[in-house]
């Protein structure tokens, strides 16, 4: 399989190693002699040199140059706030990006990105209509700015067609571990194995909810209410007076926001407060779910499972 990785100024080191790593080790373990190597991985760029977010002076082929390769990953740029990206976006360089993503996947090529090379990917146009990810902290913007994109940010990898989307950060080993997985699930077991990778399927256990929640004032009012009275059957009518606002402007604040509904945000507060109890205290479970607002364990296992991928078990070996 021809991989080209699209390195733009300003990459996030640790993202486009991750990325060339995996695939490098998934080529040695694979290399019996018989077929050559599984993956043939090109670094290129859009100039040709880009200067990663540490200052490494990185050489480049040039972007389109020569038959389609089959996967094109775009790694993050090392952007941490919604200012630092928006800037980077309206960049001519990543503009440019855009036009050879789109060319590249007229000719049938699979594209994918990584954490805030999502933004990249979603500008081209190419995720309108589409599933995709992000990294969690940045979803509020990335909800912004592109409304017609299908957003799930508590997923680590979203597949919609030819085209695939990461989560925050490190889940560009996840990223390049899905490429691994396509071509032979027994070299992407061996290849996590030797990197000492564990599988995620979600983001949900490292995102903070409040962080998201104080982008909006209504939103971080709500954020407060919910907190003080999570053991409280759930209210609407409740949440909304407290928030300051109608029940419509609420929910509508939320999705906007979050993505979610008033009542699958407590449920995400209760999680956090599940775990939290979880590996700091001694406390059964079905003590834990009274504690947050559930009537039983059963409830509360349930969610927990669905919400951070982890059982109660696994969760408390955590700690």
């Amino acid at each position: 399989m021809r991989v080209q990785v699209l390195v733009l100024d300003g990459a996030f080191d640790l993202g486009l190693a991750a990325v060339l790593d995996t695939l490098t080790t998934a080529n040695d373990l694979a290399g019996d002699g018989k077929g050559g190597p599984r993956f043939s991985v090109e670094r290129v760029g859009m100039r040709r040199r880009a200067r990663t977010q540490q200052g490494l002076s990185l050489p480049l082929a040039p972007a389109g140059r020569g038959r389609a390769p089959d996967l094109i990953i775009v790694p993050a740029l090392g952007c941490k706030t919604p200012e630092t990206l928006t800037a980077a976006l309206a960049r001519r360089d990543v503009a440019d990006a855009g036009a050879f993503l789109r060319g590249q996947a007229a000719a049938g090529a699979r594209v994918t990105a990584a954490c805030t090379a999502t933004f990249v990917l979603a500008q081209s146009g190419l995720l309108d209509g589409r599933g995709a990810t992000t990294t969690w902290w940045l979803a509020p913007l990335f909800r912004e700015r592109f409304p017609r994109v299908e957003l799930d940010e508590s997923r680590m990898i979203v597949e919609s067609g030819r085209f695939a989307t990461a989560g925050a950060a490190l889940a560009h080993l996840d990223l390049a571990l899905w490429l691994v997985r396509r071509r032979s699930p027994s070299l992407a077991a061996l290849t996590a194995r030797y990197l000492i990778l564990d599988a995620r399927s979600s983001q949900g256990r490292y995102a903070i909810p409040d962080h998201l929640a104080h982008s909006d004032p209504i939103v971080e009012r709500f954020e407060r209410w919910a907190r003080r009275n999570l053991i409280e059957r759930f209210s609407l009518e409740a949440a909304a007076r407290a928030a300051g606002a109608s029940q419509r402007t609420l929910a509508r604040r939320l999705h906007r926001v979050l993505g979610k509904s008033p009542l699958a945000y407590v449920q995400e507060l209760r999680v956090e407060r599940a775990v939290h109890l979880l590996q700091t205290s001694e406390g059964s479970v079905d003590e834990i779910a009274a504690a947050v607002g559930y009537g039983d364990g059963v409830t509360l296992r349930a969610l927990l499972r669905r919400k951070t991928g982890r059982g109660v078990r696994e969760l408390r070996r955590q700690a």
